[in-house]
Parts: structure tokens; sequence; C-alpha cells
């Protein structure tokens, strides 16, 4: 499985509600283009989850109409529920796209990438993408890394 943490890109800081809370222009640009590098490495068949949040469906927007929308990545998510709702490590997909939150993108990376022994949350920028994928070694699952990309770097 390929598992592809995108935090949602720059938006703006006051809002009637945490959720409503919507893209600045910057922030729709910076989805673009992430979305733009995204794309031309996505397969086809790939599944694209997003948050509840305008911040994270706007920049799901950004990338293709084919979303879901997944309460269990609300901005208040737990790692267990962002892996159980991807179905890491066999996936509900071979790739599936999470657009969500910090701090719970960096340690759901953190968790998958230490064996579980990092229980910290590491630094995420906006829009940037951190690309796992799942393998058997020696008998055991792992997670490796693929890519880390900001939106400066696309």
């Amino acid at each position: 499985m390929h598992l592809i943490l995108w935090r949602h890109a720059e938006a703006e800081d006051i809002a009637a509600s945490d959720l409503a809370r919507q893209l600045t222009t910057r922030g729709r640009k910076q989805a673009q283009n992430v979305a733009r590098w995204l794309r031309a490495r996505l397969p086809d068949d790939a599944l694209i989850l997003a948050s509840p949040a305008a911040r994270t469906i706007q920049t799901a927007e950004a990338l293709t109409d084919q979303y879901r929308v997944v309460r269990e990545l609300a901005p208040d998510a737990s790692v267990e529920q962002v892996l159980a709702a991807v179905g890491w490590p066999e996936g509900l997909s071979s790739t599936v796209v999470v657009i969500g939150h910090q701090p719970t993108l960096g340690e759901v990376a953190a968790r998958l990438l230490s064996g579980g022994t990092d229980s910290r949350s590491w630094a995420v920028k906006k829009a940037g993408v951190l690309w796992l994928a799942s393998r058997d070694r020696n008998g055991g699952g792992e997670a490796v890394l693929h890519a880390a990309i900001t939106p400066d770097l696309v």
C-alpha cells in the first residue's frame, strides 16, 4: 500500500469555526502546484480521502472531484483513526491519499517510519506531502519513505 499524507494548503486564520476556514489565495496556488505534481504520479485507482474541514476539501478539489470526506480525519483525529480510515497496512486501495491536518499527519508519519517507537509529531509544512509505502521485510511489516515534497519544491 502507498499512503500519501498531504497537509492542507495555507488557510485563513479566522473564520466562523475551525472547520469553516478557507484557503487563502496563496493556499490555492500551493494546492494547485502540489496537485499537479501528484497527478503526474498517482495511479488512476488512487483513493482520495479528505477531512471535513473546508480547507482540506478545497485542497482535494485542486487534485480531483473524486474524493471522499471522512469524519475520522477531522482536525482532532488520532493516529489510530487515520490508520483505520485508510486500512493500513493492506489499504482500502493500493494508493490512498489523506488530506488532513497537523499534528496528526506528522504523528502518523512518525509512528509508521519509526516502527511505532516515536510518538512525537513530525513537522509537515502546509501543502507538504509525505509519501509512504508498506512492505514486508524479514517476515514483518514496515513503512518506507518514498518522497517528501513541499510546495516550494514543485
